[in-house]
């Protein structure tokens, strides 16, 4: 049985949430600036970076593993390595990349980034209702 093989995202969702991974970058570093004008501002910047970043780590994650998944599936690593089609250096370089991919932690990064995310928002929420 042929293996259904991942579709990327559409360029409308990867630009999207690029855009929104610069916007809460941005507003984290902005509240440096608000705090000195506008301590106001603080919080609106503080929720506008959180909730992004909230949702780019949980789709770098879920990009993250989805590659590693079609690695592990395709058992590409070995089928690079034993293939003869490629010259010697286009098969160390697709090794290279795969097992890179493979042994990256960075799934892991996007994980706890975004669960912090999620436990900083749900604290101060619960520090704003029971003030």
């Amino acid at each position: 049985m042929k293996k259904k093989l991942p579709q990327t995202f559409p360029g409308y969702v990867i630009h999207g949430l690029l855009f929104i991974g610069l916007i809460s970058a941005f507003a984290f570093r902005a509240i440096i600036v608000f705090e000195r004008l506008e301590p106001s501002w603080v919080r609106p910047a503080w929720y506008t970076g959180v909730v992004g970043y909230i949702g780019f780590f949980l789709y770098r994650y879920a990009i993250t593993r989805k590659r590693k998944r079609v690695i592990r599936e395709y058992d590409l690593i070995e089928k690079v390595r034993a293939d003869s089609g490629f010259s010697e250096d286009d098969r160390e370089a697709i090794t290279f990349l795969l097992s890179s991919i493979k042994k990256s932690r960075e799934d892991i990064n996007y994980l706890v980034i975004f669960l912090l995310s999620v436990l900083a928002v749900a604290a101060d929420l619960l520090f704003v209702l029971f003030k």
